[in-house]
């Protein structure tokens, strides 16, 4: 294993006593993890595990809700939810991010077509004003489907 591969947080490199050494816990704690399938440690070419520094966040998270007073597997299961709430709030605020391009971006484009055509164009903002595009004298009614009419409105009978 090469120093550059120390800085990858899914190296396993950590014996099971100094993992333990390094989060202040017992080797016991460890390898009921690794028993009860939490967390599953590589193992070496003689079958002793080795943890990583990935590993040993996720089990230092566990063991303090351990503390509190959760089962093993209910840590395991709170923690893993909590990072199921993280992903899915990036992926949320991400998708946030899109539409508020798209919507720009289909206002640039609304704005651009507006001014081909020699419309007036509405600027949004608190200093909006109408002004008219410069174009072509093209008459723009032939270029706009025609507005669908509204239903009739029923009254109700008596």
């Amino acid at each position: 294993m090469g120093a550059e591969s120390l800085d990858d947080e899914d190296t396993p490199a950590l014996t099971t006593g100094r993992a333990a050494e390094f989060l202040g816990v017992r080797p016991a704690f460890l390898r009921s993890l690794d028993a009860g399938r939490i967390l599953r440690p590589e193992r070496s070419s003689g079958g002793h595990r080795r943890w990583s520094r990935r590993q040993l966040a996720l089990a230092a998270r566990i063991r303090e809700l351990f503390d509190e007073g959760l089962t093993l597997t209910a840590a395991a299961m709170v923690v893993s939810l909590q990072d199921e709430v993280a992903l899915v709030t990036r992926e949320r605020d991400q998708a946030h991010d899109e539409l508020d391009r798209a919507r720009r971006d289909l206002s640039r484009a609304r704005r651009e077509l507006a001014a081909a055509r020699g419309e007036p164009i509405a600027l949004h903002g608190p200093s909006a004003r109408v002004h008219h595009a410069r174009g072509p004298g093209v008459p723009t009614t032939a270029l706009r489907p025609p507005f669908p009419t509204p239903p009739p409105q029923r009254t109700p009978s008596t």
